[in-house]
Formats: C-alpha cells, sequence, structure tokens
C-alpha cells in the first residue's frame, strides 16, 4: 500500500514538472473557417486532459460542432470547431484563459469525485447527494422533507433514467442563510430523506450524502447514476424505449492495438461532455478522436484503451461500454412537457410547486432549480404519471394554481388536447396523489392523508 501511494505520488510530481517544463498552448482562430471559431490546444499529455477541456468549453455554453482529437506520445493536440448556442462564432473573451487555468499545473484533478474538472464552488451550500428509484410524486417527497426540516433550497437538479433517481440539492439553513454543518441536525435530514427515498418497492438501493465543499453538478450527476448502474438493461422503464435509440458499435482495432467506439445520434448541447464524461469514468483513455455535429445528427469516433494501456479484450465489457454510453446519452435526454417557473423565491417554494405536479398526477422526469438573486428560475419537464400523453386540461390547470405569469409551457404544441375527463371516473393522478400523502403523513409532514 506504502509503495503504491509513493508511486502515485512521484507520478504526480513528474507530471507536473513536464507540465512546467512544456506549458500548454491555447490559440483560438476567428478566420480559417467561415461558419465556426477553431480552438487548438497543444499541451503535454496528462489523464483526463481531453474532459478538461471540453468541459471548460461546455462551462461557456459553447457548442461543439467538430473536433479533432490526439494524445499519442505524450502530447495532447486537440482542434474544437464551436458556435455560441445561436449559431455564431463567439467572442474571445475568457476562453484560452479559462482553458489555459484547467490544463496547468494548478488545474484541479479529476481523479477524485469530489473534486472533478470544471468544479463550482458550493463552499456556501451544502450539498446533499440522492439516489434511488423514481417513482410518482419521490421530488415532491423530498423538497417536503427539506421544506418541513428548516432547509432552503438553493440550486438543484434532478436527473431520471431506467427507472433510477439522482439529484444534487444545495441547500441553506432558512434562518442563517449559511451552510448547514451541525452533525445532529445534518443526521436527522439523512434519515428522512433516505426514508423517503427507499419507499416500499427499491430493490436495489438507496443512497445519499452529505458534503459542504465543492462539486461540479453534471460531473457528479453521472458519476452517480454510473455508480447506481443505470445502463443496466434488466430494468428498462417504458417510456425508454420510445426514445430514439443511438447507435452505438465497439470494435477491436487489432493491428493498432485500440478499441474503436462509433456513436451516431441525434444532436444536442452536451453530447460530447456526457460521452466523453462517461468513457473518463469508465476508466478508459481517449488517443485519437472525430467529433461531427453540424447537423440533426451527431457522429462520434474514438480510439480508446483502458487506463492499464490495453484494448477491450471481451465481449462482456463491450456491451458494458456500449450500454453505459447509451445511457449517458439518454440521461439528459429532455421528455415531457417543459414547465418554466420564474417567481420571487421563498422557503417551501419546490415542496409547493411539486406537490401541485403530483396531485395533478404528473411526474417530474428532469428539473433544474437556480436562484438569481431574489428570482427562483426553475425547468421542469413533466410527464403523466400513468405514461399517457400529458393532457392540455392538466397543464392548465397547474398553471391557474400556481399562476399563469409564473408558470410558462415553452413547447405548448407539445400536449394532447382531449375533452373534459366525466365526473366520477378513476383518476390515476387521485390515486399517487393518496399514496404521496399517506407516505408524507406517516413522516409528520401533513395532518391528514383523507
Amino acid at each position: 500500500m506504502d509503495s503504491w501511494s509513493s508511486s502515485l505520488r512521484v507520478d504526480d510530481e513528474y507530471e507536473k514538472l513536464v507540465l512546467r517544463m512544456n506549458p500548454p498552448r491555447v490559440t483560438v482562430d476567428n478566420t480559417s473557417d467561415r461558419k465556426a471559431t477553431l480552438i487548438k490546444v497543444d499541451s503535454a499529455n496528462k489523464r483526463g486532459s481531453l474532459l478538461e477541456v471540453v468541459q471548460v468549453l461546455t462551462d461557456l455554453n459553447l457548442i461543439i460542432r467538430r473536433a479533432y482529437i490526439s494524445s499519442d506520445g505524450g502530447w495532447f493536440m486537440d482542434v474544437f470547431h464551436v458556435t455560441d448556442q445561436h449559431g455564431n462564432k463567439p467572442s474571445e473573451d475568457g476562453i484560452v484563459e479559462r482553458i489555459l487555468q484547467s490544463l496547468g499545473p494548478r488545474g484541479r484533478s479529476f481523479r477524485s469525485l469530489k473534486r472533478s474538472v470544471g468544479v463550482q464552488s458550493a463552499i456556501e451550500h451544502t450539498t446533499i447527494e440522492l439516489t434511488g428509484r423514481d417513482r410518482p410524486g419521490l421530488l415532491s417527497e423530498v423538497f417536503a422533507v427539506l421544506a418541513d426540516l428548516k432547509c432552503n433550497v438553493v440550486a438543484a437538479e434532478v436527473w431520471t433514467h431506467n427507472s433510477r433517481m439522482a439529484s444534487v440539492v444545495y441547500i441553506t439553513d432558512d434562518a442563517s442563510g449559511l451552510p448547514i454543518d451541525d452533525p445532529d441536525r445534518l443526521s436527522k435530514i439523512k434519515q428522512l430523506l433516505l426514508y423517503v427515498l427507499k419507499g416500499d418497492r427499491d430493490k436495489r438501493g438507496a443512497n445519499m450524502a452529505v458534503s459542504v465543499g465543492l462539486t461540479h453538478t453534471e460531473r457528479r450527476l453521472h458519476q452517480m447514476m454510473y455508480a447506481d448502474r443505470d445502463y443496466d438493461t434488466n430494468e428498462l422503464s417504458g417510456s425508454s424505449s420510445d426514445r430514439s435509440k443511438p447507435l452505438v458499435t465497439v470494435d477491436n482495432c487489432v493491428e493498432k492495438g485500440y478499441t474503436v467506439v462509433n456513436l451516431r445520434c441525434p444532436d444536442r448541447p452536451k453530447l460530447l461532455f456526457d460521452t466523453v464524461c462517461t468513457l473518463t469514468d469508465m476508466q478508459y483513455v481517449v488517443f485519437h478522436g472525430t467529433v461531427i455535429a453540424e447537423g440533426p445528427e451527431a457522429y462520434q469516433e474514438y480510439y480508446i484503451r483502458h487506463v492499464d494501456g490495453c484494448p477491450i479484450s471481451s465481449e462482456a465489457e463491450r456491451q458494458r461500454v456500449i450500454h453505459c454510453l447509451e445511457a449517458a446519452i439518454n440521461r439528459r435526454t429532455s421528455e415531457g412537457i417543459r414547465l418554466e417557473l420564474c417567481s420571487e423565491d421563498r422557503v417551501g417554494l419546490l415542496s409547493d410547486v411539486t406537490r401541485m405536479f403530483r396531485e395533478n398526477g404528473l411526474s417530474v422526469t428532469r428539473a433544474e432549480v437556480t436562484t438569481r438573486g431574489s428570482q427562483a428560475v426553475n425547468v421542469f419537464y413533466v410527464t403523466e404519471a400513468s405514461g399517457s400523453p400529458v393532457k392540455s386540461e392538466t397543464i392548465e390547470a397547474v398553471r391557474k394554481e400556481i399562476g399563469m405569469s409564473i408558470l410558462r409551457v415553452k413547447d405548448e404544441d407539445a400536449y394532447s388536447t382531449s375533452p373534459p375527463q366525466q365526473a366520477g371516473r378513476f383518476s390515476l393522478g387521485n390515486l399517487f396523489r393518496s399514496r404521496s400523502e399517506k407516505f408524507l403523513y406517516n413522516l409528520g409532514l401533513i395532518r391528514s392523508c383523507s
């Protein structure tokens, strides 16, 4: 153990020495390509360099249209063709500095799950990480528990995939606005949230972690869902099969000693980050790669080896890589109606909003919660808990409860119109409402479940 730790320290110091002797070079070219800005990165190669650069470009909200990747022979040479979100060439402000900062000797190491590349500071909040089996009303119950425990949710991101849920929630104390660090209070929060997560059907188990420190939300969500094995195909939810399934092939290039990964799927923002993040988490190194995403479809090709220098050596490993990359693509695929909420922030707002979703038979498949000054700016993707298309009457009923000007529908053509339900008919929404209310009643968070 001591010799292994000593070897790692020596490797780390040698890596820093090489970076000091060969500092990274970043150039921004706005003239060579008529439609995109070229960002060229040359650096002494270190494990994770590709993920670090892609993470910086993603955090700058740049869209990567093309990329050419090469990191053989101890040197990292990449070219990225990027635009802004409107398809225009971005300004150079801050791009070079951010990339140099991430690749330099003081760049953050991606080796630790807690200190990943492109880290966003959460030192003013307490971070809660949750994984468990997804079910209708789960998010409502989580936020109800936090509101009852006098926790203010400052920001959160929630992903669901393959019947599993992962979320990173940033909270502060309701009264002081400071991070919560009291051990007894944190223990109470953990106890109640684990009770909510486990429910009565989670055979795989639920997990929760609490910390005060640094994290990169999207990187952590990928790591959490990967650790939770959301890529297992024996628990596929019905909705997943309706998605446009990505085409992933994995074959060995025997003469070159690489495994070749080809991926083709509908393009979307952050797709390259999602696939590179997953390959990195699976302990693979990308030596060469080509990325083309200039139309509705994206194409990615990678020449990879495991960190031990070997290509994929078994059919089971090959299938695992395919399933993990499919999961990485689908986790962020937006399923359902996009609802945007903008309102004056207050403690318990999320609990109230998600309760209204639950009471109207809606299930949240993805959520992004942010606070800008005194304003809560939240995005929810919702589906019918029954699996049926979302009805316009349901959405409008929720909007009337919350406020028509507060809750807006991003794409009003996305949900169906249908005649009003006859009085007295069975409502699956009422069934989910009843179950969740009984659950919260047992926790002592509501007075009556009738």
